[in-house]
């Protein structure tokens, strides 16, 4: 199973009208943590601006998202197992880690959620 790139995010999200539209309160640098691997993403009124992949040195960012890379593999399957299936699954499940300030993120959790899950692998087909 390969993992989705991250860095297709601007143009998974930004072609995505509605999604644009229910993030257009939101401007904020994400951290995402992949195992070992840092991205952060700038988010512009619900637009991705821009994707960045680390190692960085002393990065600023508004809020972060931390998680192994084999818990966000299950979680972009097209149809996740039980556990994987959300953000708050992974959270109970102890994979995902919050940082940072969380309100904006919990203010736009929809389109938090919708961002990420814009990485999903397409279902396949028999």
């Amino acid at each position: 199973m390969s993992r989705p790139d991250v860095l297709s995010l601007p143009e998974l999200v930004n072609a995505n009208e509605r999604l644009v539209h229910r993030g257009r309160f939101l401007t904020a640098v994400m951290r995402l943590d992949i195992g070992a691997d840092a991205y952060l993403i700038s988010i512009d009124r619900g637009r991705i601006a821009e994707v960045r992949k680390g190692p960085f040195v002393m990065p600023s960012w508004t809020f972060g998202l931390s998680c192994p890379a084999d818990a966000l593999a299950r979680f972009w399957q097209p149809l996740p197992p039980p556990g994987f299936h959300d953000l708050f699954a992974l959270l109970r499940r102890g994979d995902l880690t919050l940082s940072g300030n969380l309100q904006p993120f919990m203010a736009n959790l929809l389109y938090i959620k919708d961002v990420m899950a814009s990485l999903r692998s397409p279902k396949e087909t028999a």
